[in-house]
């Protein structure tokens, strides 16, 4: 079962707050609900080392450094002939949420929200909220607009994942 919300800026939710600077751009959240623990889907989240092997447009994906349940990567995302290269800083609070934020290049704004909740014997609800904004105005007119249909192949790309590794 997914849920789809699209918020704007004035509409963020609770635990997803937007910083002072930032302009009206295009949000998204995705819930669903899988047939695995928060534990389970937890641990493919936080594993970025493995990004390319699964995700849609991750062509390479690093853990540079690590302190704690926080550590920093170096990732290559690609859409068509482009690609780019940034850093993220990822923030793990395990097993109900982890914040993946990023200010390098092509973003003026990256925050990814994941969140885990047990759900009876029913799994796990699996919330993506994506906050993303590019520096380029050509980069935010060419994919902005794409990021409802990304965030859910994202979830799709976790859950084949989950399938793959836990049946």
């Amino acid at each position: 079962m997914e849920t789809v919300v699209s918020v704007t800026n004035a509409q963020a939710t609770a635990n997803f707050v937007k910083e002072p600077h930032q302009r009206n751009m295009p949000s998204h959240e995705v819930h669903r609900l899988l047939g695995y623990t928060p534990e389970q889907l937890f641990d493919l989240v936080a594993d970025v080392d493995r990004y390319p092997e699964f995700l849609p447009w991750w062509t390479e994906a690093r853990v540079r450094e690590r302190d704690g349940d926080i550590y920093y990567t170096e990732q290559v995302v690609g859409f068509g002939p482009v690609r780019e290269r940034f850093g993220s800083k990822t923030v793990l609070r395990r097993p109900e949420r982890i914040d993946v934020t990023s200010s390098d290049r092509p973003f003026q704004h990256f925050h990814l929200v994941w969140q885990f909740n047990s759900v009876s014997t029913k799994g796990c609800r699996v919330v993506l909220k994506a906050d993303i904004e590019f520096r380029s105005r050509i980069l935010q007119d060419a994919f902005g607009w794409r990021l409802a249909g990304e965030t859910r192949r994202i979830i799709a790309a976790f859950q084949s994942r989950a399938n793959q590794f836990y049946g």
